[in-house]
């Protein structure tokens, strides 16, 4: 078990963007701090892989008028933080480009640049991120290897990886988006920003070595009576 701090964080969601976004801004250093984790609403392929591993997707997807509401909303909060914000239109979703190019984009030491390229297309332009034409060409302009990126939703080996991360967020019970897990502390959502800012301030204070935490290394299915998780509300923030 890793003693990085880690973020849980998707490209479908809005209140991802808007928390990491904000929290990088506010600590420097955060990117640096934590490990990202990929998590997305993975396709028929990767489901039935999943399966197979004994795992599942705790992520429900939400109702119409969730939707509608999660819509206004994201338009408040990025109005509210000054974030330009163009809502994508998404017809026949399809998340493993920008998931798997991400893990391929971290093999070749680029991830940033890649989850920048992605996040500005999707937030700011409203491109559509699940066709691998689109997502390519905006690589292309930022310098990035496209087409090496957009072969990773088709690369055997890429997509293992892509399911380590779903098994891995299957045992850390993620069931919405943006999760952060500090030693033994979750935070779920856009508004526990704050929180998650002063979680790593005081980690930080209280280790000046840079020792972790001894809590950090267990697996948060034994940190389960410290509180409850809540599975009866379909549709996360994500």
């Amino acid at each position: 078990m890793t003693d990085r701090p880690r973020v849980y964080f998707s490209f479908q969601s809005p209140f991802s963007w808007m928390a990491l976004r904000q929290l990088e801004e506010r600590v420097p250093d955060f990117a640096d701090r934590f490990e990202y984790v990929p998590f997305w609403d993975p396709d028929t392929r990767m489901r039935a892989a999943l399966a197979e591993r004994g795992a599942d997707f705790h992520y429900t997807v939400m109702s119409k008028a969730k939707h509608l509401y999660i819509l206004h909303d994201t338009k408040r909060l990025a109005a509210g933080l000054g974030y330009r914000l163009v809502w994508p239109v998404d017809v026949a979703p399809w998340w493993e480009p920008s998931a798997l190019g991400w893990l391929r984009a971290r093999e070749l030491g680029c991830e940033r640049r890649f989850y920048r390229v992605v996040t500005e297309a999707r937030w700011h332009r409203g491109d559509n991120i699940s066709d691998p034409q689109t997502l390519r060409a905006a690589c292309d302009a930022a310098g990035l290897p496209g087409a090496e990126l957009m072969a990773a939703a088709d690369d055997d080996r890429i997509r293992e990886l892509g399911l380590d991360a779903l098994v891995r967020a299957h045992r850390d019970e993620v069931f919405g988006i943006p999760l952060f897990i500090v030693g033994r502390h979750r935070f779920w959502g856009v508004d526990r920003v704050a929180e998650v800012e002063s979680a790593v301030r005081a980690r930080s204070a209280a280790q000046p070595g840079g020792a972790a935490d001894p809590s950090d290394r267990l697996p948060v299915a034994a940190l389960a009576t410290i509180g409850s998780f809540d599975h009866d509300e379909p549709g996360g923030c994500g």
